[in-house]
């Protein structure tokens, strides 16, 4: 089966990362999967969150997230949530995981008595905005880590491993990798999955529309999700080792 955009099934959408988007961040990356386009800054401030504070945790960071879709990232022009007076429970679920995926990725003991804030701005949605999301905000994060590092604020870079997230579904019976819009407001199964780069799992989200999923589906599934984060992490190496090899021509 030929997808509307002319993929095949088991194909992502290309694929690009930005390093340093944006001047003032720590770390920013432009991502973009597709026609979905997500700005990450990591900012770090030199203080633990207050919650650590008030416990008395010490010689311990934290790291995390907030997200946001511009108000015509989509067809039709959304209101900003801001002007609401509050988040919508999407919004608060989207950045919640985002800081969990994150977490996964850092030793929190090693970052030191500060907080690495990762913002996801979404400048346009085609569906997939939240594993773009946490695919690029693991870039931004990791280029904040070499500032800190570059600066001698840390002795070590306290990164784990790799984070990288990609979207699956099942539409008229086929499952599909890496859903655009049309595709996942049209979908029977919708996951979404976050890895890390040795192939363990952080999170898997899934819901069945109307018809329920076998486990013979759910297996392919996962199989489509895992060789489509192989390739986000390799692109992630990619930009690491470009990275490593601007700070040691001294541009970090």
């Amino acid at each position: 089966m030929i997808r509307e955009d002319g993929r095949k099934t088991d194909e992502m959408r290309p694929i690009t990362i930005r390093r340093n988007y944006i001047k003032h961040a720590e770390g920013a990356v432009l991502i973009a999967t597709g026609d979905t386009k997500v700005i990450c800054t990591a900012s770090v401030d030199e203080r633990q969150p207050r919650f650590m504070r008030d416990q008395n945790i010490r010689n311990r960071g934290w790291v995390t997230a907030e997200y946001s879709m511009l108000p015509r990232s989509t067809s039709q022009r959304m209101q900003r949530e801001a002007s609401q007076g509050r988040l919508g429970g999407r919004t608060q679920e989207i950045q919640r995981l985002i800081g969990r995926s994150l977490r996964a990725a850092v030793d929190l003991d090693s970052l030191g008595e500060r907080t690495i804030w990762v913002d996801c701005d979404v400048i346009q949605a085609d569906g997939g905005t939240r594993t773009a999301a946490i695919t690029g905000a693991f870039m931004a994060l990791w280029d904040a880590c070499k500032t800190l590092q570059y600066q001698g604020k840390i002795d070590e870079l306290p990164i784990l491993d790799n984070i990288a997230a990609t979207s699956v579904g099942i539409i008229d019976g086929i499952p599909m990798l890496d859903l655009c819009y049309s595709e996942d407001s049209a979908a029977d199964v919708d996951m979404n999955i976050v890895m890390t780069g040795g192939g363990k799992f952080i999170e898997i989200q899934g819901t069945a529309e109307q018809n329920p999923f076998s486990r013979e589906e759910y297996d392919h599934l996962l199989d489509l999700s895992i060789n489509g984060i192989q390739q986000l992490i390799r692109l992630q190496n990619q930009m690491m080792l470009e990275g490593l090899n601007e700070a040691c021509f001294g541009n970090p």
